[in-house]
């Protein structure tokens, strides 16, 4: 209960963030406790979320207190944000190849997939769900990584898994969190992402490869602007 109300202060501060150019004083750490209405404990819980976020930065001293910090670059995901550290060049193009390969993963999955490599890829689908149920979207999207990275294992084209999960690797080094984008709630979006990909399993499991092809169709068209850095609104 203690985490969800951290995360919830954290949220309300990282409105705050949203509203205000990188460098803006939000507040002393007291002011802002008041507002979230939480104890210091919980407001100090919050706080290490966003800085572990890059969303803000503590300043002691007199006209000290939370600072919106230097934004970092971003790579839209479908109605989702990955804000990434400030090494992460090529993150967006290599977001663009990984959905690019995915195809080439999935018909190699329909064919060589073992009834074990089936079940592996259920055990992260329930890993998945247990990220949905915790409203925890940062340990989805890796979640989802891993899932993927299964379905490369499984290809018999060492190149091609291997350069997969290359990209795979590269993107999640460089993401420290998963923002909202758009109108749609992310904890919806995330809940609709985990029944797209139990439903992909679930046709890889029947060697169905019409409906795992527009499955993975519509996961990577879903993806719109992946290419595209995003500013946070």
């Amino acid at each position: 209960m203690t985490s969800g109300r951290a995360e919830r202060a954290a949220e309300q501060v990282a409105e705050l963030v949203a509203e205000v150019p990188p460098g803006s004083r939000l507040g002393t750490k007291e002011e802002l406790r008041t507002l979230c209405g939480v104890s210091v404990g919980t407001f100090n819980e919050a706080l290490r979320l966003l800085q572990a976020r890059g969303l803000v930065t503590v300043k002691p001293g007199p006209g000290g207190g939370l600072f919106s910090a230097e934004q970092s670059p971003m790579v839209r995901l479908g109605n989702s944000v990955l804000a990434l550290d400030a090494g992460a060049n090529d993150v967006a193009e290599a977001v663009r190849i990984r959905d690019a390969l995915d195809p080439l993963l999935i018909e190699d999955a329909l064919w060589h997939a073992s009834p074990a490599d089936i079940a592996g890829l259920r055990d992260h689908i329930t890993a998945m769900a247990g990220a949905v149920a915790a409203a925890d979207p940062v340990a989805f999207v890796h979640a989802n990584w891993r899932l993927h990275a299964a379905i490369a294992a499984i290809s018999p084209n060492a190149l091609l898994g291997s350069l997969y999960t290359h990209l795979l690797d590269l993107i999640e080094s460089h993401t420290l969190t998963v923002l909202p984008a758009g109108e749609q709630p992310l904890g919806e979006y995330v809940a609709h992402r985990h029944a797209l990909h139990r439903d992909l399993v679930d046709a890889l499991d029947r060697r169905d490869r019409e409906e795992a092809l527009r499955l993975i169709h519509e996961h990577n068209t879903s993806l719109q602007g992946a290419g595209e850095t995003a500013a946070r609104s």
